[in-house]
């Protein structure tokens, strides 16, 4: 492998909003929750692992968790905490390392090539980082080591909840060949059935791709599952990582031409970027709305408010309109996306959140 070996660790919070609430209100532990989820467009921003066994998930409508749990427990979201637990695991990590990349309030990088402790193991400054946030936080957090982020963001998933994984140098391109596409960080599900159309199901076969076909079948993408398929992400833990924007997209496995379809597929899309922004802890002015027609043409449509979108409703009834606004005669959509920028990071955006975010 042509990269310089860095020791990687990314630490993952299990189910933490959902932990938090469990911690906090003892009669709760050992239950199904859904952090929100309440009222009739509520949207579940967090499940407990509990509640995940009836297959309840993040982004998930309530009305449907509910169908899947009858006994689900909802619980009102508290981000205050959340973000203050966040920040007072973070200082844990900056204890080790000045190089922590944070993706989220409950997730993040940490490059520990050279740090601060003297330990010689990448492995026991995990192992000892998720003590410390047991000790202190008391809740559990999952641990991956590797050589860069793709393998450690795959170790830090692969024995949840409250694991540690680590994935050797020496390892690292046999293991990525063993690994399953659907389990590549990156690689969705639409994605791995056109994978499994042209007879790829692991790292082995996607390594036998040239990169000039895979760039033909799935644009530039195609050039980061060439090198990832060989355990190569030279992508470096950014401290100041400036996020421009928050979104989520999904890529239809039939094309869309009706369109009630589309408004359904669309309101999917609004519920986990709305996930994603809560998560993220940011909030933007711009909505983009993104299409991909059949033809592989794309074309995006925006709009600017004069103040942040803070609410799903708000998010929802913007995009609708930029859909509502296109014609789409004898188009077929490929794929869908939102995305918020024009972004700003508020400490005074607490209370706006818990009065006007639609749970």
């Amino acid at each position: 492998m042509s990269q310089r070996v860095r020791k990687i660790i990314h630490i993952d919070m299990d189910a933490f909003f959902a932990s938090v609430e469990q911690r906090d209100h003892p009669e709760l532990r050992a239950k199904p929750i859904a952090v929100g989820g309440l009222g009739n467009r509520g949207v579940v921003a967090a499940a407990s692992y509990e509640a995940r066994k009836y297959g309840v998930f993040s982004a998930m409508p309530g009305k449907v968790a509910k169908r899947k749990c009858p006994f689900l427990i909802f619980v009102k979201p508290r981000f205050e905490v959340y973000k203050q637990v966040s920040a007072q695991i973070r200082q844990i990590f900056l204890e080790y390392t000045d190089l922590v990349e944070p993706l989220s309030l409950d997730e993040a990088y940490l490059d520990v090539s050279t740090h601060k402790k003297g330990k010689p193991s990448a492995t026991l400054i995990a192992k000892e980082i998720k003590e410390r946030i047991k000790k202190e936080t008391g809740l559990t957090a999952s641990a991956g080591i590797s050589i860069n982020k793709f393998l450690a963001k795959i170790a830090s998933d692969y024995r949840k909840p409250d694991g540690l994984f680590l994935i050797k140098p020496e390892d690292a391109e046999s293991f990525v060949e063993k690994l399953p596409v659907e389990k590549f960080f990156g690689i969705g599900k639409v994605t791995a059935q056109k994978m499994h159309k042209m007879g790829i199901y692991s790292g082995s076969d996607l390594k036998k791709i040239s990169e000039i076909e895979l760039i033909k079948r799935f644009g530039k993408q195609g050039s980061y599952y060439y090198h990832i398929a060989r355990a190569i992400d030279l992508r470096e833990v950014k401290p100041n990582r400036l996020r421009k924007s928050v979104g989520a997209e999904n890529t239809f496995e039939d094309d869309l031409s009706d369109f009630n379809e589309m408004e359904n597929e669309l309101k999917k899309i609004a519920h986990k970027l709305m996930e994603r922004i809560i998560k993220a802890d940011t909030f933007g002015k711009t909505l983009t709305l993104k299409i991909k027609f059949s033809d592989f043409k794309q074309i995006t449509r925006s709009k600017t408010f004069h103040q942040d979108i803070m609410t799903f409703e708000d998010l929802w009834k913007s995009g609708l309109e930029l859909l509502s606004a296109l014609d789409f005669s004898g188009k077929k959509v490929r794929l869908l996306g939102l995305s918020v920028s024009n972004l700003r990071n508020d400490e005074s955006s607490d209370r706006a959140i818990q009065l006007t975010f639609d749970f």
